[in-house]
């Protein structure tokens, strides 16, 4: 099964409508559900959705509202989420770094008290489209055990840096050596996760994602991607007045208790250093100079930008369990899933 790109869009938005989300929110939401299917993220994409509607259901989400900005200065802010939809305050969030970085170079954002806002990635690049370097981190409920150790004392903490030049360049990840989304889906599809990935509550390997999820996730390159996870608990934890290590809740999908990670989100004008157009220029020239020193050189961005010129083309694929939870949520809205699918 398969769904267009422009009826996943109406699907999410129907279905947040109809339970009472904002239209605000539920624009946001389908958006950056959509672009992380498009993208290939399908972890945090429509195959998340069934998570946002739980905590909906649980009322740990809220379907109206607005965020609360708690402290503010010309170039920083910190804001209270209120327990809205993540996507919404994350987009707020940079929304208003772009706004003080256009005044003083650099706008940078903290918030609390929000939920799982899908891929970093869809936030970097409002920055891009903006002429601005975007740079976004959370922190996430335990899932990576401290180098050596057994138990998951930090986050998956992703981080996402956008470049504004003429070509799309991006960098997305996790600072394990997978998002947790990935053991999720990997979890429901019933399929095994690649070796290297993860450690079992023993501390010994695993490819079974349930196992996985019950042990700690491997940060990833060693020493340098746990020392990179650490720093990232610490800025999106106690500087934004979030949650930190064992303490943080909400982020895996069952929202049994509210969601309190922190997120921090930075936006940088290039144009209040240098030349913007000399700027893109000479990235475009590191690219060129990349490319020409071997055949098979890839930028960072280069398969997200494949991804979604397929997936434009093609349509986003549906597992057989994915469309089972959906459509057990379309009809308690009397809505006929069906009508949005391609065989």
């Amino acid at each position: 099964m398969k769904i267009s790109v422009s009826n996943e869009r109406m699907l999410v938005r129907e279905i947040l409508l109809n339970l009472g989300v904002s239209k605000e929110q539920a624009i946001v939401v389908s958006e950056a559900t959509l672009d992380a299917d498009i993208k290939g993220f399908t972890s945090h994409g429509l195959g998340r959705f069934p998570q946002y509607i739980n905590g909906l259901e649980n009322g740990f989400i809220k379907p109206s509202g607005d965020i609360e900005i708690v402290r503010e200065t010309v170039s920083t802010a910190l804001i209270n989420g209120n327990s809205l939809f993540g996507q919404y305050v994350a987009h707020k969030a940079m929304e208003l770094c772009i706004e003080k970085a256009s005044q003083t170079g650099i706008g940078a954002v903290g918030t609390f008290n929000s939920n799982h806002f899908g891929v970093a990635g869809f936030y970097s690049d409002l920055a891009i489209y903006n002429d601005m370097i975007g740079v976004v981190m959370c922190n996430t409920a335990s899932a990576v055990a401290p180098l050596g150790g057994k138990k998951a004392v930090l986050g998956t903490n992703p981080l996402a840096i956008g470049i504004p030049t003429k070509k799309y360049v991006s960098v997305d990840m996790a600072t394990s050596t997978s998002a947790r989304g990935k053991l999720l889906e990997a979890e429901r599809k019933g399929v095994l996760i690649p070796e290297g990935i993860a450690i079992d509550v023993d501390g010994k390997p695993t490819t079974d994602p349930t196992e996985a999820l019950k042990g700690s996730i491997l940060p990833f390159g060693g020493v340098k991607g746990y020392a990179l996870n650490f720093i990232i608990e610490i800025l999106c934890g106690p500087l934004v007045d979030a949650a930190f290590g064992v303490d943080v809740t909400g982020t895996a999908g069952d929202y049994k208790e509210n969601c309190n990670k922190g997120d921090l989100f930075i936006a940088i004008d290039p144009s209040k250093f240098v030349d913007i157009t000399n700027f893109k220029d000479q990235v475009e020239e590191l690219i060129e100079d990349m490319r020409a020193s071997g055949e098979k050189i890839r930028i960072p961005g280069d398969g997200t930008v494949g991804k979604y010129l397929k997936n434009q083309k093609n349509g986003l694929p549906i597992d057989e369990k994915l469309y089972i939870v959906l459509n057990d949520i379309c009809e308690k809205l009397d809505i006929d899933l069906k009508d949005y699918l391609e065989d």
